[in-house]
């Protein structure tokens, strides 16, 4: 029994993995000033975040984004997205699951604060890497902060979204026990 659920920890990582990348690759809207882009990825790690929890979403969140950044040519994003994407899952889970205790019966408000405490964590997380990349220049980092909040807009709405839907269907909780 216990190798069973282990088995399906890993097929729901692994599978949430690969949503996570092809979200991320499938529509990429470029932002010149930093050299990143707009993408899908950061709902799949949002919902996941709230189907699988700790510490599968932080894996699978962390692996799927830096994946598709190496896969689609973003290779000096990898170290970076790799560390924030996986932040991003262990601020969703853990904000999330406050809201949860202190009210058990806010199910949605859980997901919410959830999402925006996984976005923050990505915006600050890329402002920090870009100074890193730029060679400490500060000012230039401050550029990429509007295009990661579009990003976070789209996370938080998209991650919403699906947890929600897949919460009342019923479905996660078939393909878990």
């Amino acid at each position: 029994m216990k190798n069973d659920k282990k088995i399906r920890s890993i097929v729901m990582t692994s599978a949430l993995t690969a949503l996570i990348c092809v979200a991320t690759m499938l529509i990429q809207i470029p932002v010149p000033v930093t050299g990143g882009y707009v993408n899908l990825g950061d709902g799949f790690i949002v919902a996941g975040t709230f189907m699988l929890g700790m510490p599968y979403a932080a894996i699978a969140g962390a692996l799927g984004s830096a994946l598709a950044d190496l896969l689609t040519g973003y290779a000096v994003y990898v170290p970076g997205t790799f560390v924030i994407k996986g932040l991003m899952a262990v601020a969703a889970f853990y904000c999330g699951r406050a809201v949860l205790k202190a009210r058990p019966e806010a199910k949605f408000a859980g997901r919410v604060t959830g999402a925006f405490a996984a976005e923050f964590v990505m915006t600050v997380g890329y402002f920090c890497y870009s100074i890193i990349l730029l060679g400490g220049n500060v000012a230039g980092a401050f550029l990429t902060i509007p295009g990661n909040l579009v990003q976070g807009i789209f996370g938080v709405i998209s991650g919403v979204i699906m947890s929600t839907a897949v919460a009342k269907t019923g479905v996660l909780s078939k393909i878990t026990k």
